[in-house]
Formats: structure tokens, C-alpha cells, sequence
């Protein structure tokens, strides 16, 4: 596994680091509690041996302290956006996608199976209590094996060969997790967008467990507000990710002070965040982070008028006309990302559908080539993206060490001939007078593609797939729904066929886990059972039927307890040779570009990056603690 311990480099120059921090100037936003003596002074507040690393962009240049920054989030919604974007994790990808750490100050990691974590020394919560191994026990011992909060059992990435590690806290800074076999999922999962938490702030959440307080009296406080248990209660306010308790003390660059429901959500610096700059003046720059809600349709629109300091959520291809001219009226600052997806919208044929013709025909790999094939993909380029877009199949982007062309291009061609072909192989001569072919079942071929509107194209994008299916005798109606009540249907197998965006991680590294390609999910929307059988531990759901959808899950059980990361290499490259070659997704276009609207006085925001949600937290790779507001 690729992981850069800078970490170790820092003591060599913790001397001129300490000095630097006591030179350092207070953010101003603190002076009133400083003056008053409910903050101790910077020295104390910040760990031993804070994150020191920053961006080495060529653009990027120390800050200055304040101000606030607004974005746009859909009204009514949690506050997790400021988890994703302040990324404050025990380790995560930098801006060259390799893991370091970031909250931890070190990991050691013996054979792929023994990982001894290192907390950095006086580091605290935004509540000033000490951060240490007390956190990870509580959690392990108190709610990750408790049946009554994990009554599920433990996250898939913390077993190896179904194996859960041991935990040994070896002082109040170390803890050491060991599986009996290599686990490459742990530290992709400690630094995910949504990342597995292993801690939680004891000295809080302790007052609401049953183990170290009075149970009948919990539950009382419980049924008082509604709920039903102690248990219930605490995970109301156990909301590390989903951010919405203002009491419960965070690492995050900024602290959530708004409770829900909400139309704004405003987040104040945390004044024991662990991170500083060059001059070792505490990060973040920004003093205040504040979430607007507001209907989805009009994002773009306040977008342009400059009511957001940084935007991309909301906002489409479709909107860069309007958001460019005003640019140019100076209004807001636009820039293009491209988006890391596999690809922007694919087609998911589901291999567990209800209707047994369907399921069968979807099964038959002949099917699903000549449907790739029949898609002319410059054309819904043009259509759809002004031709701006990388045609292909749902693989990985040019910009990933295991990138290979074959894959994208894997019966990705417009081929119609070769397509009809293929389905005259299957049996299905019989045509009705409009041209439209009959399933082997005699049924009509009338294919339901269902969308969760999460893509201003969709409409489009089906639109044109419509007419050139036809030409093959396919007919296709659309069927749109909320994104909950589209995933229910996917998973009770009423959806045939679906639309929804491609691979997550376009530009995977060795060390990235490719459980997207391998059926490890009842999200996935291609094989919802097979991957619920696979989260069950084989309990529910179904065990795959195809043999190459087995062989993706056996290889993603390899490259879980591969050592090494040639052998996670390897693995890599059969899994995406095997997902090409039998098209379990049919992907349209990639590296579609995301509008990204700024404050035109917001620095250190990267002029072009790659937009994407795991790994990397949309902006939060990119160091969203090391923006600041340019003087007016």
C-alpha cells in the first residue's frame, strides 16, 4: 500500500516548528475568548507536533484570517457537507491521491495486517478535552461491539478473511489493530468521504450509554422526545458525520453550531484544530463556514448572482453558458473540473429483475454487447456535452495509473450491424410491424430504463438512446421517481433496467479498493441481491449466478488480503479486463465537465482539479482550511 509517513520527517524540525508556533499570531476571531480567559493560548491549544504539510501548488500562497464562506446546499438537509469538505481525517488522500496521515501523526503498518496508530501529543476536541486512545477503546468496546448500538456486527473493513482484529491500546497515544491476514481496505476506509469513524469523544457520549450511566433513567429521557430506547438516543447524538448535534465536540476545521431542522447551518473555527501553516499560524483562514438552504432549482441562478462563495453542488454542464457571462460581468469566478467518474451516466441492466424473461435476457452477455453497441456515443457527445466529453465505456479516466484504452473502448463502438446481428444470435427475429424485435419469450421488446433524476441530462441522454434503439428493435420507455423510492424498487428487482452515474472512483490507484466493480452491495444497481448477499455474510439476498460476477467477488477477497501492491495491481486490472469485456454497466461519457463558481476574491482554490466524491471529499483534498478572502 502507497503511504507517505511524512510524519516521521517532523520531529527533525519540531524545534524551529515550536518556535514558529509561539511567534505565530492568534486568528483574530478569538481574541474576545483569549481576553477573557475561556481559551488558553495557542501553544496550548494546538498538539506537540501539528500537521505541518500543505499544498505545493504553484498558485498556492499562505492566507490571511477571515471572513465567511457561504455555499448552497439543499434546504432542510443535514450538515455533513462541512465534514466533507473541512476532510479532517486519521488519514487521507492528498491532492496526487496518496494516503497520509492527517489527524494521526503516524502509522505503522507490519505485513498489510498490524496498523499501530500514533495520536499526536496534546491534541484535543473542539471542546479543549483530550483526543487519545480512551476515544478508540470507547468506541470499540462500547459501541462497535455492542449489540444493542451495532446489532449488524462490525464494518466490512474491519474483517479480514471474516476475521475482526485485535485491539490493544498500548498508551494513552497508541493503539495497534491486527488482523489475522492482510486488510487493505482499513486505511482507504479511515480516509473515505465517509469515513469509518474507530473513535468517538468519550468524555461526551459516555452520559448517554447504558454501560456508564443509569439505563431505566436513559430510556425515560429517551420515550421523552420520542424515541424508543437508550440506544436510540444515542445515536441521535452520535452524528460524527451527519454533523447536525452542536454539542458533540468534533476535530473538524469548523464547528456546526446550528441544530435542525435548519435553513442555515453555521459552522465557527474549531480553536484546537491540529493543523497550521508555514509560519505556523493556525489553520483554517476562514473563521466561518455557513450552509444556505435553498430549493435545488435555484441554485444556479443565486450561483450566478454571487450568493455563493464556492459552489459546485447543484450546478451542471448545462448551466455554464448563464454562469460564464456572469463571470464576465465580475460577479463570480467560474471553473471547469472535470469530473472523476468512470463515466457521467451509465445504464444498468439488473441481473436480479422480478420478470424472468427480462432477468434471462439481461444474464445472456450477448444482450448487454449489443446494446453498448448500438449507442453511438459522439452523438449523445454532441447532444449533450457540446462534444467536450471522453466517449467510452464506464472504466476508468485517462488520468489512473491502471488505466489501459481497451477498457473504455470494450464493445463501446457504434456498431449496429454487429449489434443486430447479436440479437438475431439470441432468437429474437420475430419484429412487429413498427420494427420493435420480441424478447425469446415472445413478449414485446419494450425496455422500462428507470431515473432517479440526478443528472440535468438525463432526459436528454435517454432521449437520443430512445431513437437509436429503435433502430435496433428495442423500444424504450422512461420511468422517473425520487432517488429513495427508484433504490427500492432496483432492490425489490420491479426496475429492469436503470440510469444512474457510473463508477465513483475513475482514477483509482493500486491501493484504492475496487469494490465497485465486484458485487459487494444491494446499492449497486446492477446486482442489488448478489451484493446484499455479500453484506449479509451469505444471510439474505442471493448468491451470484454468473460465473465472471463469483470471479469479481473472489478477486475483490484477494486484493482485500493482498500484501503489496504489485499484487493489488494485478488484481486491479483482471477485475477491470473482466467488467469491460462483460459489461455489467454500459457507460455513455466521462470526464464531463463540473462548473465550479467562486468568490472572486477566494484564494488557493486549484484553477483545475479533479471533482469527485470518494476518495477526496469533493473540495476537501484540495485543503479547503488553506482558503482566505482576498482583501476587497
Amino acid at each position: 500500500m502507497r503511504f507517505h509517513a511524512f510524519a516521521l520527517l517532523l520531529p527533525l524540525a519540531f524545534f524551529g516548528a515550536a518556535a514558529a508556533q509561539d511567534a505565530a499570531p492568534e486568528p483574530p476571531a478569538l481574541r474576545l475568548d483569549l481576553a477573557a480567559g475561556s481559551l488558553p493560548p495557542l501553544a496550548a491549544r494546538l498538539p506537540a507536533v501539528p500537521r505541518r504539510d500543505l499544498p505545493a501548488r504553484e498558485d498556492w500562497q499562505p492566507g490571511r484570517y477571515g471572513g465567511s464562506l457561504t455555499m448552497l446546499a439543499r434546504g432542510g438537509r443535514d450538515a455533513r457537507d462541512l465534514v466533507l469538505f473541512g476532510y479532517a481525517r486519521l488519514v487521507v488522500w492528498d491532492e496526487s491521491l496518496t494516503l497520509v496521515p492527517d489527524i494521526l501523526e503516524s502509522v505503522e503498518v507490519a505485513q498489510a495486517r498490524s496498523f499501530t496508530l500514533t495520536l499526536r501529543e496534546g491534541h484535543r476536541w473542539s471542546d479543549g478535552q483530550p483526543f487519545t486512545t480512551e476515544d478508540f477503546r470507547f468506541w470499540w468496546e462500547d459501541v462497535a461491539n455492542n449489540r444493542e448500538l451495532s446489532p449488524e456486527g462490525l464494518p466490512q473493513a474491519l474483517l479480514a478473511d471474516g476475521q475482526p482484529p485485535e485491539v490493544e491500546i498500548l498508551d494513552a497515544r497508541r493503539i495497534r489493530f491486527t488482523w489475522p491476514a492482510p486488510n487493505a481496505r482499513f486505511l482507504p476506509a479511515l480516509a473515505a468521504a465517509d469515513p469509518l469513524f474507530i473513535y468517538r469523544p468519550a468524555h461526551y457520549l459516555k452520559a448517554f450509554h447504558a454501560r456508564h450511566g443509569d439505563r431505566d433513567q436513559l430510556d425515560r429521557a429517551a420515550t421523552a422526545i420520542g424515541l424508543q430506547s437508550w440506544a436510540e438516543l444515542f445515536h441521535r447524538k452520535d452524528r460524527l458525520f451527519f454533523f447536525d448535534n452542536p454539542e458533540l465536540p468534533t476535530l473538524q476545521p469548523w464547528m456546526n453550531t446550528s441544530a435542525p431542522p435548519a435553513e442555515r447551518f453555521v459552522a465557527k473555527r474549531n480553536p484546537y484544530f491540529h493543523r497550521v501553516d508555514a509560519e505556523g499560524r493556525q489553520l483554517p483562514y476562514i473563521d466561518e463556514v455557513i450552509l444556505a438552504g435553498t430549493e435545488p432549482r435555484l441554485i444556479p441562478a443565486k450561483a450566478a448572482s454571487g450568493e455563493s462563495d464556492l459552489q459546485a453542488r447543484g450546478l451542471s454542464f448545462q448551466d455554464g453558458a448563464a454562469l460564464k457571462q456572469a463571470e464576465k460581468e465580475g460577479r463570480i469566478k467560474v471553473h471547469l473540473w472535470p469530473i472523476g467518474r468512470g463515466a457521467q451516466l451509465a445504464l444498468y441492466p439488473n441481473f436480479n429483475a422480478a420478470s424472468p424473461g427480462w432477468r434471462d435476457l439481461l444474464r445472456d452477455l450477448r444482450f448487454r454487447r449489443a446494446l453498448s453497441l448500438g449507442i453511438d456515443r459522439d452523438e449523445l457527445n454532441e447532444v449533450l456535452y457540446q462534444g467536450t466529453a471522453l466517449p467510452g465505456a464506464n472504466a476508468l479516466l485517462p488520468g489512473s495509473p491502471l488505466y489501459e484504452e481497451a477498457d473504455r473502448s470494450a464493445w463501446a463502438a457504434h456498431d449496429p450491424k454487429q449489434a443486430n446481428a447479436l440479437l438475431d444470435e439470441l432468437g429474437m427475429t420475430w419484429k412487429d410491424p413498427d420494427g420493435i424485435r420480441h424478447l425469446p419469450d415472445g413478449r414485446r421488446a419494450e425496455l422500462v430504463i428507470e431515473t432517479a433524476d440526478v443528472d440535468p441530462s438525463e432526459v436528454d441522454a435517454l432521449e437520443v438512446i430512445r431513437s437509436q434503439w429503435a433502430k435496433l428493435g428495442i423500444a424504450v420507455l422512461v420511468r422517473s421517481q425520487p432517488r429513495q423510492a427508484a433504490r427500492q424498487r432496483v432492490g425489490a428487482g420491479a426496475t429492469t433496467m436503470s440510469l444512474f452515474y457510473g463508477l465513483a472512483n475513475g482514477l483509482a490507484t493500486p491501493d484504492s479498493s475496487p469494490a465497485e466493480l465486484a458485487p459487494t452491495s444491494e446499492q449497486q444497481n446492477n446486482w442489488p441481491l448478489w451484493g446484499l448477499h455479500y453484506e449479509s455474510g451469505g444471510k439474505a439476498g442471493e448468491a451470484p449466478s454468473l460465473l465472471a460476477a463469483r470471479r469479481l467477488l473472489e478477486l475483490y477477497r484477494d486484493w482485500s488480503e493482498a500484501a503489496g501492491v504489485e499484487r493489488q495491481q494485478a488484481i486491479w486490472r483482471e477485475m477491470l479486463v473482466i467488467h469491460a469485456d462483460q459489461v455489467f454497466t454500459i457507460g455513455l461519457l466521462g470526464a464531463v465537465r463540473q462548473p465550479v463558481v467562486a468568490n472572486p476574491r477566494l484564494r488557493n482554490l486549484p484553477a483545475e482539479a479533479d471533482y469527485m466524491y470518494d476518495p477526496g471529499a469533493y473540495f476537501g483534498r484540495y485543503r479547503t482550511d488553506t482558503l482566505w478572502f482576498a482583501e476587497k
